[in-house]
């Protein structure tokens, strides 16, 4: 019998101080514009005491983030509730992938991107490093022309693919070194979306939650990852899984025989 062995270190969380993860369900519901914008910036300041970032990419970020909520009404782009916390509780989250990069890793695919999260957030980051490419997977055709609009008002580096992840992935020319998600899918089945890339070198950097050892249980029972944690700074509980490897105990398209 196959053994299944998932190597992964305890996940040390931050104090409670360290994160920006008290979030009230009701936040930003009914919010006068006055009020949403003191809070929106007392909001982004908090984001960059976290994750400083250079003049220049503070400008695209301003901009993507004004374009979220111009679209915000019609598209429903992010939680309403979120919104007076979107520099911490998206923006943020998503910046903190960037100090998990490779400084050698130029090319990153984002699965899910839905409204920008992690990808373009990670594209705005990149902006500055030389032959930088984030490509942004997300079949919903209302949010992929939202990310088409966001890539081109930012600058960003960023390629869209209006498709589905199985359809889009043989759409990348050339080697991806990063495959990103963050809230698209629990962890067994994002590994079998990300496989194709994983298996050809590319590492995984998964924004996961409170349940993330649950999903490495789950996920253990028929894949072999070989993977380390790092605890989320902006979320209680979560972190942020690297997969160096993934190999599937069977191999894929083959079958078991009786004897």
């Amino acid at each position: 019998m196959a053994t299944n062995h998932v190597q992964r270190p305890s996940v040390r969380r931050p104090a409670r101080s360290q994160q920006t993860g008290q979030r009230s369900a009701s936040a930003g519901q009914d919010l006068p514009a006055a009020d949403l914008a003191a809070a929106l910036a007392a909001d982004r300041a908090r984001a960059f005491d976290l994750f400083p970032v250079s003049r220049e990419n503070a400008e695209r970020l301003d901009r993507f983030v004004a374009l979220l909520l111009k679209w915000q009404p019609a598209q429903n782009l992010v939680s309403a509730t979120t919104l007076p916390q979107v520099w911490t509780r998206h923006v943020a989250d998503s910046l903190q992938l960037a100090a998990h990069l490779p400084p050698s890793a130029r090319v990153v695919a984002d699965l899910g991107s839905g409204a920008g999260f992690p990808g373009l957030v990670l594209a705005i980051a990149l902006a500055e490093r030389a032959g930088a490419r984030v490509h942004l997977v997300e079949s919903n055709q209302r949010k992929a022309a939202f990310l088409r609009e966001a890539a081109r008002v930012t600058g960003a580096p960023a390629t869209v693919h209006a498709a589905r992840i199985e359809a889009a992935l043989p759409e990348i020319a050339g080697p991806v070194d990063v495959v990103t998600a963050r809230a698209l899918a629990p962890l067994p089945d994002l590994i079998a979306l990300a496989h194709p890339l994983l298996k050809t070198g590319a590492i995984g950097l998964f924004l996961k939650g409170q349940d993330v050892e649950r999903e490495l249980t789950e996920t253990s029972k028929s894949w072999t990852l070989q993977v380390a944690s790092a605890p989320s700074l902006t979320e209680a509980g979560g972190c942020i899984l690297r997969v160096d490897r993934a190999e599937p105990l069977v191999p894929r398209g083959s079958s078991r025989t009786q004897s």
